[in-house]
């Protein structure tokens, strides 16, 4: 028993002769034993170990040639890339086959063995094709790879290689294009596997514009201009550049919109957000004749007060932006004195000034900043009565005053800034 299990499990060729020779000597010993019984006895079983010889004979010989047709069915299957097939063939290995022919079909078990990888290959390159994992294609040809180091294989590793190429594209564009890059920039290897580079190249174009569009619908605008760029670069001549040009500038057009509304949205005065730094929205509308409608930002004290048709919220909309600094004095426009009836101090001198705004003014359409740098807002001065606080004893007066204002003098002032 421990020479048939050596021979099974080894399937090498010295078990094979040690076991012919065990068997040999196990027929000669029983031979000799026969002769030295009576006649009778060793005339019947001498024919009795003849005909037992004979048959055992008869079917290890008969078990050994069936075992070379299942060998060379196998190697017909591998040679024809058919792993289904040396799988079944392989299958009609018995016990008998592996005693009587044991070195015969270990070339087979090798085959199957082979086959065993190359499905498993198959099942990460599926994966990688359904799901997008780049981990799962690159596990699946390095399985290809070490399957084409074994003898005979090459046509095996191209069917599983061809339908995992045949699925190209997948149903996905982002993750065709995710596996044709990966593809095309695979190290060559000088075999059958450098086929996918052509592969590859066929669906990348195709797969790099659907995926571009798909990230434009998702507003993932810097991604899709990546995308786009990337078809651009690798196929300047091909039949979808020009597309892939175009949406490359509607995506770099939205990130300026995007950064726009960013800077925006952080902008709490006149020295933070956009008007800090000021960026470009290239599709905003021109600065042209007549009234411009702006974006107002900063201090809204005055520039609420402007007509609605001067204002938007949306930078989408905005030819100008408007940064409006805190209100400051201006021009003085007329003194006037004032006298306290409570008090027995002297009369105040009372100095009033149009209201000056600082001013970042800036075209967006190009994000450069535009005159002009302020405005001053005229106004009414000199009431009859003047209200103010003091503190202390003393009674200094109120101070240098501004004008008082109506919507019209904001109006006034500001009509220069959007017109032109």
């Amino acid at each position: 028993m421990v020479l048939l299990d050596l021979v099974a499990t080894r399937a090498a060729a010295w078990s094979e002769l040690l076991l012919l020779l065990w068997w040999a000597a196990g027929a000669a010993h029983g031979w000799f034993l026969a002769r030295r019984r009576e006649h009778v006895l060793r005339r019947g079983q001498r024919n009795g170990t003849l005909a037992l010889t004979v048959a055992v004979l008869l079917a290890a010989v008969l078990l050994r040639v069936d075992a070379h047709g299942i060998e060379n069915r196998v190697r017909e299957a591998r040679d024809s890339g058919d792993c289904d097939r040396v799988m079944a063939v392989q299958d009609e290995v018995g016990s008998g086959h592996r005693l009587a022919g044991a070195t015969v079909v270990k070339g087979g078990d090798a085959v199957a063995e082979v086959c065993l990888r190359l499905e498993r290959a198959a099942s990460a390159l599926a994966a990688a094709g359904r799901d997008g994992d780049l981990e799962e294609l690159e596990r699946g040809f390095g399985v290809l790879a070490r399957a084409l180091k074994e003898p005979g294989h090459e046509k095996t590793v191209q069917t599983v290689l061809d339908t995992f190429l045949d699925g190209l594209p997948t149903e996905r564009p982002c993750d065709t294009a995710d596996i044709a890059d990966w593809l095309r920039d695979r190290e060559p290897t000088r075999d059958v596997l450098d086929r996918s580079a052509e592969a590859a190249a066929r669906a990348e174009p195709a797969a790099l514009l659907g995926c571009g569009e798909e990230l434009m619908d998702d507003d993932n605008w810097q991604q899709a201009r990546t995308r786009y760029q990337r078809l651009v670069d690798e196929y300047p001549d091909g039949p979808l550049a020009g597309e892939a040009r175009s949406g490359a500038e509607k995506a770099r057009v939205r990130i300026e919109l995007d950064d726009v509304r960013r800077l925006v949205a952080a902008t709490h005065d006149a020295s933070s957000g956009y008007c800090d730094a000021p960026a470009k929205y290239s599709e905003a509308p021109a600065h042209r004749k007549g009234t411009n409608r702006a974006l107002f930002l900063g201090d809204t004290e005055y520039t609420g007060k402007l007509p609605g048709d001067w204002r938007t919220d949306d930078p989408a909309e905005a030819a100008l932006v408007v940064c409006a600094g805190a209100a400051e004095n201006g021009a003085a426009v007329d003194t006037c004195y004032y006298e306290n009836d409570t008090s027995a101090h002297l009369p105040h001198q009372v100095t009033f000034h149009k209201v000056k705004i600082p001013l970042k003014v800036y075209e967006l359409r190009t994000g450069k900043r535009i005159d002009p740098r302020s405005v001053q807002i005229g106004g009414g001065s000199c009431p009859a009565v003047l209200h103010y606080e003091y503190y202390g004893t003393y009674d200094y007066g109120p101070g240098d005053q501004l004008v008082s204002t109506a919507k019209s003098d904001v109006r006034d002032a500001f009509r220069p800034v959007v017109t032109r």
